[in-house]
């Protein structure tokens, strides 16, 4: 059975969860197929973290319903329990446990018997490519092994829906891409995977995304899907006069024109293609690159951010 036909693993439908005037949630309705890396991306605050709560059965909703495979996790925790897998951001591994005994102690909480659990320690000390270093503390792990023993003693009782909150913040590059090989190696298994992230660029690595602002789901889809609902034309602009640059073109006042700062470039975004050519003048003299990009991902965010800011 495809992701496509295959009935959800993990189902939200208008959840909303606030605290006093605050909503950390606010209808927010998503579902995730067996077989399918489903990213909540978006900054601190944006309600990521309160919904992976609420579909663990972690936190009461205010409204809405839950259903991981097919169970209510308010309702039925303990069918819900036996079928997911929470790796929350501060994962709690212990330091004084080398990596053996930690997947150990987390078979014994799950109750997984003698006999299954040296097979399923070996199964996953393998996926995780952390055998040579069975022996080794917890506490004297890398940032990105540390992740992979987490994410190990998560998969230990073999849940069928997996909720990552934030995995790889603060791991360095290489273990991020390895540890995202591995996630594509579960969904290829058939499990459903919850992630969330703060990076823009590993929405491309999720076959669907939602980004998040305050609460609120403010476009969801794949990726292409999502990039292809940019409203208008994009230029970057690149070289050692990007501050003159921004500066002119604000004091010009293009009307419909906005200015988004990328690192050491800008991103000008603009409604009418006839536009170019006036922002190309307004430029000229000036030590910088002009040229058209495709949007990416923060590119649409930045504007919906902006545009429901005024």
């Amino acid at each position: 059975m495809t992701a496509e036909t295959a009935s959800p693993a993990l189902e939200m439908s208008a959840i909303a969860k606030r605290y006093g005037k605050n909503a950390a949630v606010a209808e927010l309705s998503l579902a995730v197929q067996p077989g399918e890396i489903f990213g909540l991306i978006g900054p601190d605050g944006a309600g990521k973290t309160t919904a992976m709560r609420i579909a663990c059965g972690l936190l009461l909703p205010d409204a809405g319903k839950t259903r991981v495979m097919g169970y209510d996790p308010v309702k039925q925790p303990l069918q819900v329990r036996e079928r997911i897998g929470y790796m929350p951001q501060r994962f709690s591994l212990y330091p004084d446990l080398t990596i053996a005994e930690n997947i150990r102690f987390f078979a014994d909480l799950f109750r997984i018997s003698p006999a299954e659990r040296e097979a399923r320690e070996e199964r996953l000390m393998q996926f995780s490519r952390l055998a040579p270093f069975r022996s080794r503390r917890a506490g004297r792990l890398s940032g990105g092994m540390k992740q992979k023993l987490a994410l190990s003693c998560t998969l230990i009782h073999t849940p069928q829906v997996l909720i990552l909150d934030e995995p790889t913040t603060g791991v360095d590059p290489v273990s991020r891409r390895e540890f995202w090989t591995m996630l594509r190696e579960l969904a290829a298994d058939g499990i459903a995977l919850l992630v969330s992230t703060p990076y823009m660029d590993e929405a491309a690595l999720c076959d669907r995304i939602a980004l998040m602002n305050r609460g609120r789901a403010i476009a969801a889809g794949s990726a292409a899907e999502i990039t292809a609902q940019f409203p208008g034309w994009l230029l970057g602009v690149y070289g050692t006069d990007i501050v003159p640059a921004r500066k002119r073109l604000e004091e010009r006042g293009f009307p419909g024109v906005r200015i988004l700062r990328f690192g050491d470039s800008l991103h000008i975004v603009f409604s009418g293609i006839s536009i170019e050519d006036a922002l190309r003048r307004e430029l000229t003299g000036l030590s910088v690159d002009v040229r058209p990009i495709p949007p990416g991902i923060e590119d649409l965010f930045l504007v919906l951010m902006n545009a429901a800011a005024r």
